[in-house]
């Protein structure tokens, strides 16, 4: 059923809201894949406490390959090692069948892909929930609709989801499962209907119908112990808990009875909420070829820039920093990033310093994919300055949020001075992020 609309028949009352729920699919694994391309199709394991050739820690995740081995998240690693032996202890002479690959969790560069792929989202939505490092709900109604494409084979909403996931896959390299629904809940369960890379969308229209089939441990807020209760009561289904009598699971669940009725007849009146400004805004692309020209590169960056800092304008932010990412084969993430002297609105010195960052060390690198970020944002509607007039930053800035964290990931924690050519309009100090 992925990548269809649910059959189901419509109504004339169709609420307005659509929401979009993206869960990354087995995200460790698929950053791990980023890196070590080898990986693609192969079982892959990443382990919490665990370090290669031994056998503690836990499962934080596993790929849909070695789950078919019984190889479960949660799972002790030395469980998981009876299951799935590790591939690195096969002797070259042996069948390396029924093996896998295990990782350590490496959460900086999980945090890095991450930030991209929300980058995407907040560039996608007006509104957007970041739930966990790889889930997040998207509030769409004001970008489509809920009509029949000219097309007459989906709904505009379809098209736009099938858009989010192409940019995720192509722009990051990794895959997300998308449910549309008409609430959070029932887009929730609809992401995760038919992973992985799977597009499910419950129409206004089709949400009982599309609830109804499903275990009642697909209802949102049903855990073991709530399920239990409820098959005691002889409610094994969503159907089973929409037909029950709502007074009667009040009295055995209070009034979470009579929530979990709603969410099983498809309501849900919660709406998408923003966990917050960004802390910082980029844009990364992915080139078609590696590439050693320097004017390809210099190009992009340009490009990179002014969309950058165009989406910074929109949202009335202002900044402090602006870092550029290069990643040179087979993935290996360089960060680079100058502090400034105040916060600053100035799209021609964004580029000037994405350049200037570029052109310093990576002039003659290898390069598949390049970014540019703008970060320590504000946005105060108030001084809106520009960097003219600013008095020379005599102390090189350490500011470093989270999101800096997450786009930065390379090997040195060095500090440089920054270059005699430094932008004419104010001082800034080069900073290289570990």
């Amino acid at each position: 059923m992925a990548e269809e609309t649910l059959p189901g028949t419509e109504t004339d009352d169709e609420p307005d809201s659509i929401v979009l729920h993206v869960d990354m699919d087995c995200f460790y694994a698929s950053c791990e894949r980023l890196r070590e391309p080898e990986l693609v199709g192969e079982p892959v394991v990443v382990g919490m406490g665990y370090e290669p050739g031994e056998g503690h820690g836990a499962v934080a995740t596993a790929s849909y390959e070695a789950r078919a081995f019984g190889v479960e998240s949660a799972q002790p690693i030395s469980t998981a090692l009876e299951k799935l032996p590790r591939r690195a202890d096969v002797g070259p002479d042996d069948d390396p069948a029924g093996t896998g690959h295990y990782r350590t969790v490496d959460i900086d560069f999980y945090k890095s892909v991450a930030s991209e792929v929300k980058e995407i989202l907040h560039d996608c939505a007006d509104v957007v929930r970041e739930v966990s490092i790889d889930e997040a709900y998207l509030d769409v109604t004001d970008r489509t609709a809920w009509d029949v494409a000219p097309s007459g084979d989906r709904t505009l909403a379809e098209g736009y989801a099938r858009y989010v996931k192409q940019r995720i896959a192509r722009e990051v390299g990794v895959t997300a499962s998308i449910g549309v629904a008409p609430n959070m809940s029932t887009a929730k369960i609809a992401s995760d209907f038919d992973k992985p890379n799977g597009l499910v969308v419950v129409k206004p229209g089709e949400v009982a119908s599309f609830l109804a089939p499903l275990p009642i441990e697909e209802i949102h807020g049903v855990g073991p112990v709530t399920a239990r209760k409820l098959s005691g009561l002889g409610i094994d289904t969503a159907g089973d808990l929409a037909d029950a009598d709502p007074a009667t699971l009040e009295s055995n669940f209070g009034s979470r009875g009579r929530e979990l009725h709603d969410r099983a007849r498809g309501v849900d009146d919660r709406t998408v909420t923003p966990t917050g400004r960004p802390k910082s805004l980029s844009r990364e692309s992915a080139l078609t070829e590696p590439t050693t020209d320097i004017d390809d590169k210099r190009e992009v960056v340009r490009a990179l820039a002014a969309d950058v800092a165009d989406r910074a304008q929109s949202r009335g932010a202002m900044y402090r920093t602006i870092g550029i990412k290069v990643v040179v084969p087979p993935f290996d993430i360089n960060t680079r990033a100058r502090s400034l002297s105040g916060p600053v609105d100035d799209p021609d010195l964004v580029e000037s310093v994405a350049l200037e960052l570029l052109d310093a060390e990576f002039a003659d690198a290898r390069v598949r994919k390049l970014g540019v970020r703008v970060s320590n944002l504000s946005f105060s509607d108030a001084d809106q300055s520009r960097l003219d007039g600013w008095e020379s930053a005599h102390e090189p800035s350490s500011e470093r949020d989270d999101h800096d964290a997450a786009f930065a990931h390379s090997s040195s924690n060095t500090e440089q001075s920054a270059p005699d050519d430094r932008p004419r309009r104010g001082q800034s100090s080069l900073v290289e992020f570990d």
